[in-house]
């Protein structure tokens, strides 16, 4: 027999939480991965020895995994105002020389 609608006894897992299966899946995901970083130091430095470029580019490559990159905007759209004049002031010292064309 089916929940009837409006039913509260049986509320089921809450909102977010993860089942066993998914819970013991990242914990060995992040249980390998962290076997990887402790290396990960001293793999770079031996590469930094035989090539200081590719050291700089791989450090640079992870790096991107830790700080965000700024989203890159595009506008479009069009102008319905000319500029008809602009004028420069330069003050020197004591006087007040203006400039315009």
């Amino acid at each position: 027999m089916p929940f009837q609608p409006g039913n509260k006894l049986g509320k089921g897992r809450p909102n977010g939480a993860l089942n066993r299966s998914t819970e013991q899946a990242k914990l060995a995901v992040a249980r390998l991965a962290n076997q990887g970083l402790d290396s990960l130091r001293e793999d770079i430095e031996k590469i930094r020895k035989k090539d200081p470029i590719e050291a700089a580019r791989i450090h640079l490559k992870l790096l991107e995994y830790i700080v965000p990159k700024k989203a890159q905007i595009e506008l479009q759209g069009e102008l319905h105002h000319k500029v008809h004049q602009i004028s420069v002031v330069i003050n020197k010292g004591t006087g007040d020389e203006r400039i315009a064309d």
